[in-house]
Formats: structure tokens, C-alpha cells, sequence
């Protein structure tokens, strides 16, 4: 017993780790606000974009009430706009949504909501809200820029969706003012200081190119769903990578 009680006395308890200083208020806000208020603005280039392809005022303003997800939406509309197929423009704006899916995941944990509260949050989960949720360091701070994002950004989304569908006749030729490149910008913007990793760096970077090979050879909105195809092939490639690099470690230790 003796032995025993100078054996425990002797370990020393292993300190807590610290935990991440209170963000105020008011910076979460203001992070909050800048997104939700740059990103909102460019809802107008939706609007515009939308007229132009042929969709109604309240087509446009539904879609943005009841998708809002830009870069989806955008896929549509691009794809209706370059005379694609409606069904395979659905799929490529489909396809684009589901990763607010696995955001949902992660925000689920990080904002612990209610079961009754889950349903409408889950209509605010994309990049920008996303972003700037995870960007908190408590859950107080992570409520608060996911609320101010989602409303600022649902609000002004939606208002400047109807402002450039109304205006577009005013703008003439819609083409010719590249307004829907400003989606895409926004969310490039967004996705780049997100990709840490050389595997995330070069699943997007092949995604680019399989888009850019078969924008020329395929129907509109096919090439989108072919660099969904990007991930699942580099985590393959380095899968066998690391297993290789185990087998020869495993090897070289055998020999010795």
C-alpha cells in the first residue's frame, strides 16, 4: 500500500486546457453584418440575371425565398439562360445544395438548437452563414453570427433579388454586364482561405478543370456534376498513397 501511495503521489495532474476567450458582442455583430450585407447586394445580380434568362418577376423572388442558396440558384438560371435542359438545370442546382447538408452537421453541433427550432435555422445553413459560425469561439458567439448573418443576408438576398428582376428591362442586354459571374466571385472569395490542405487545394483545382474540359463537349449543367466527381477521386488516389507508404514503412521495419 505504502508503494502504491508513493507511486500516485508522484504523478502530476495534467492541467485543463485553456478555453478560447469571450468574443464581444458587438465584434460578432459587426463580422456579421459585413458579410451578410456584401454578400446580400449581389442578389441584385441574380435578379438581373434571372429576368434574363427568361424567368418571371415572381419566379426570381420565389426562388430566392424558398432555395436561398446563390450559387445554386445561379446554376439554374445559367443553365435555363444557355438553353439546357430543365431537368439536368435542376440537377446541377441540386447538386450544388447539398453540401448546406453536411454544413447542417456540423452547425447542428456547434449551435445545439431546439428540435423545434432546427427546421427554420436549417433554411439559413450556407457558405456565408456557415463561415461565420465557425469562425466563434463559444456557442453564444456562434449563435448570435449565425442569426445576424442569416437575417441580414435573407433580408437583403431577397430585396435586391426583386429590385434587379424588376429593373432588368432598364439594363438591356444582361450578358454584357457579366452580372452573373458576381455570384460565383462571391463564393470563390468565401471557399479559397477555407482550403488549408494540399488534398482540398487539389480536389478544387480538379474539380476547375473538369468543368473546364467539359464545358465545350457537354449539355449545360452536366460538366457541374462532373467535378463532384473531384473529391471522391483524390481521396482515393491518396488513400492508396498512404497505404503504400505503410506497406513500405512496414516493410523496412521487417528487414531490420
Amino acid at each position: 500500500m505504502s508503494e502504491q501511495t508513493e507511486i500516485r503521489s508522484t504523478e502530476r495532474p495534467v492541467p485543463p486546457e485553456p478555453a478560447a476567450p469571450a468574443k464581444p458582442g458587438s465584434a460578432v455583430i459587426r463580422d456579421a453584418l459585413g458579410v451578410g450585407v456584401a454578400v446580400g447586394l449581389s442578389g441584385f445580380a441574380f435578379g438581373v440575371t434571372s429576368a434574363g434568362a427568361g424567368l418571371s418577376l415572381l419566379q426570381t423572388c420565389a426562388l430566392s425565398l424558398l432555395v436561398f442558396t446563390g450559387a445554386s440558384q445561379f446554376a439554374l438560371v445559367g443553365a435555363l439562360a444557355a438553353g439546357g435542359n430543365p431537368l439536368t438545370a435542376a440537377a446541377g442546382a441540386f447538386f450544388l445544395g447539398v453540401r448546406n447538408a453536411f454544413y447542417g452537421l456540423r452547425l447542428s453541433a456547434v449551435l445545439g438548437y431546439r428540435a423545434t427550432v432546427k427546421p427554420l435555422a436549417a433554411h439559413w445553413v450556407i457558405d456565408e452563414t456557415t463561415a461565420v459560425t465557425l469562425a466563434q469561439p463559444d456557442r453564444r458567439s456562434a449563435r448570435l453570427g449565425f442569426t445576424v448573418t442569416g437575417l441580414t443576408l435573407y433580408a437583403l438576398w431577397n430585396l435586391t433579388t426583386f429590385v434587379g428582376a424588376l429593373g432588368a428591362g432598364a439594363l438591356g442586354d444582361t450578358d454584357a454586364w457579366g452580372l452573373d459571374a458576381a455570384s460565383p466571385a462571391v463564393f470563390l472569395a468565401l471557399l479559397a482561405p477555407m482550403l488549408r490542405t494540399a488534398v482540398e487545394r487539389v480536389a478544387a483545382g480538379l474539380a476547375v478543370v473538369l468543368v473546364m474540359v467539359t464545358l465545350p463537349l457537354l449539355p449545360t449543367g452536366v460538366p457541374v456534376l462532373l467535378s463532384a466527381l473531384a473529391a471522391p477521386v483524390v481521396l482515393v488516389v491518396q488513400g492508396s498513397r498512404e497505404r503504400a507508404t505503410k506497406n513500405r514503412t512496414a516493410t523496412g521495419e521487417d528487414r531490420s
